[in-house]
C-alpha cells in the first residue's frame, strides 16, 4: 500500500474505531446507570438474588450458537464468498445448540434452583440467551460487511432498554425485583424477533461481504459441509466463549451459595464496573479488528505483525491509565452512585484495579491466537485460568468473601495472560522475537 493510500485507510479507521468507542463509552454508562438504579432500589439482598440468577443465565448463553460467530469471521476472512458454503449446516447447527442452552437453563430451574425466587427469576431470564444470540448473529453480519455504525446501534438496544427498566423501577420501587426479571425477559425476547430479518438474510446469503472485491457471477462452492465439519471448526471458538462466563462470573454465583444473596449483590456491582471497563479492548479487538486480523493473518503477514505489536504496547498503556483512575475515582464514586449500604464495593475495586492492564493486553494478544487453526491455544489458556478462578474462589471465598473473590480474580486474569503468551509464543515466534 502506497504513502496515497495509505493515509486514508487510516484515517478511515481511526474514525470507525473512534465511533465504536463513543458507542462503547455510551454503552458502559447506561449499563453503570442502570447497575446504579437497580443496586439502590433494590438492596444487596434482592439485587445480588437477580445478578446471580441473571449471572447464570449468561453462563449458559454461549451454548446457543457454540462460537459460530467466530468461526464466521474466521471463514469469511481467509475463504472470501466461497464461505457462504457454510451458512445451511451452520443453520442447523444453531437451532441444534440452541435448544440445549434454554434445555439446560429450565432443567436447572426445575430441579436443583434454591425456591427463594432463584427459580422463578431463571425461568423469566431464559430468553437472554436468545439474544445474546441473535444479537451476536446480526452484529455478525454488519461486521462483515462494514456496517460498524449499524452494528453499534444494534448492540446499545438491550442495554438502552435496561435502563428504561431501571428508570421504571425507580418512579414505582414498589415494583420490586420480580418486574426487573419480567421486563429483562420481555426485552430480551423482542430483541430476538427484531433481529430475524438480518440473520434471515444472512443465512440466504445476502451479506455484502468487505474486503474481497464484487461477488463472482459464478462461485465454486465445493461439497457442502456436514454438521460434523462445523463442529470441527466452531469448536474451539465454543468453548471459549463458554469458558469465559465461568471465568468471569463465577465469583458472583459462588458468594450466593457461600455466603449470601447480598455478598453476592455487592460483589456483581464491583463486577458490573470492570464489564464496562472490559468493552474497551472488546470494542476494538472484537467489534472492529477480528475480520480484519482473519484476512491480515491469511494475506498481509507484514501488517498482521504491526497490529499485534503496536496493539499489545497501546492496549497494556490503557489499561495502566484505567487502573490508576479506578484507584482515583472509586473511593468517592461508588458511595455517590450506589449509596452506603455499598461501601464495601471500594475495597473490591481497589483490588480488581491491578486487572485493566493484565486484561486488556491478555485481550490485544489473544487476538493472534483466534486466527488460522490456532484457536485451540487460546482455548488451552482460558481453560487454565478458568480452573484457577474456580479453585481460587472455592478456597478463598469461604474464609476472605467478597475479597477473596477479588484476589481470586486477579490471580485468574494473571493466568490468562501467561497461558496466552505461552500460546503465542509457540505459534508465532516471529511476533515474540526480533525487531
Amino acid at each position: 500500500m502506497n504513502a496515497s493510500m495509505a493515509v486514508p485507510a487510516l484515517r478511515r479507521a481511526a474514525m470507525t474505531v473512534s465511533m465504536l468507542g463513543v458507542a462503547t463509552v455510551v454503552g458502559a454508562l447506561m449499563v453503570f446507570l442502570t447497575q446504579t438504579l437497580l443496586a439502590r432500589k433494590m438492596g444487596p439482598d434482592a439485587y445480588g438474588l437477580f445478578a446471580s440468577s441473571l449471572a447464570t443465565v449468561t453462563m449458559i448463553a454461549p451454548l446457543a450458537g457454540f462460537g459460530l460467530t467466530q468461526f464466521r469471521l474466521k471463514a469469511y476472512g481467509v475463504e472470501g464468498w466461497t464461505a457462504d458454503r457454510w451458512l445451511q449446516p451452520s443453520l442447523r447447527f444453531t437451532l441444534a445448540t440452541t435448544v440445549l442452552a434454554v434445555c439446560s437453563i429450565v432443567a436447572w430451574a426445575m430441579l436443583a434452583a434454591p425456591r427463594d425466587g432463584t427459580r422463578f427469576s431463571l425461568l423469566v431470564l431464559t430468553p437472554v440467551i436468545l439474544s445474546v444470540l441473535t444479537v451476536n448473529l446480526a452484529s455478525n453480519k454488519f461486521r462483515l460487511e462494514d456496517r460498524f455504525a449499524r452494528m453499534a446501534l444494534n448492540q446499545l438496544a438491550i442495554p438502552g432498554s435496561r435502563l428504561l427498566v431501571a428508570i421504571g423501577l425507580l418512579l414505582v420501587p414498589q415494583l420490586g425485583w420480580r418486574f426487573v426479571a419480567i421486563a429483562y425477559g420481555s426485552i430480551s425476547l423482542l430483541m430476538a424477533l427484531s433481529a430475524v430479518p438480518q440473520i434471515r438474510a444472512m443465512f440466504r446469503g445476502e451479506i455484502a461481504l468487505k474486503g474481497h472485491g464484487q461477488k463472482p457471477d459464478a462461485i465454486a462452492y465445493g461439497a457442502t459441509p456436514g454438521m460434523g465439519e462445523v463442529w470441527s471448526q466452531a469448536w474451539a471458538y465454543g468453548v471459549y466463549a463458554a469458558l469465559y462466563p465461568v471465568f468471569f462470573q463465577i465469583s458472583t454465583i459462588l458468594l450466593k451459595y457461600f455466603q449470601s444473596d447480598a455478598h453476592a449483590g455487592r460483589y456483581a456491582i464491583a463486577l458490573a464496573v470492570m464489564t464496562a471497563i472490559y468493552l474497551i479492548p472488546a470494542t476494538i479487538y472484537q467489534k472492529f479488528l477480528q475480520g480484519k486480523l482473519h484476512r491480515w493473518a491469511a494475506h498481509d503477514r507484514p501488517k498482521f505483525r504491526f497490529a499485534y505489536r503496536k496493539g499489545n504496547a497501546g492496549m497494556f498503556v490503557l489499561g495502566l491509565l484505567v487502573g490508576a483512575a479506578m484507584l482515583a475515582f472509586g473511593p468517592w464514586l461508588v458511595p455517590l452512585a450506589f449509596g452506603e449500604r455499598y461501601r464495601g464495593v471500594v475495597a473490591i475495586l481497589m483490588v480488581l484495579s491491578i486487572c485493566p492492564p493484565v486484561r486488556f493486553l491478555s485481550t490485544a494478544m489473544g487476538a493472534a491466537l483466534m486466527t488460522g487453526g490456532h484457536m485451540r491455544l487460546r482455548v488451552q489458556a482460558m481453560a487454565m485460568a478458568t480452573i484457577v478462578a474456580v479453585a481460587g474462589n472455592v478456597l478463598l471465598i469461604p474464609r476472605f468473601s467478597e475479597m477473596g473473590a477479588a484476589w481470586a480474580t486477579v490471580v485468574a486474569e494473571a493466568a490468562l495472560l501467561f497461558g496466552t503468551w505461552l500460546g503465542v509464543r509457540k505459534l508465532h515466534p516471529e511476533l515474540t522475537h526480533g525487531p
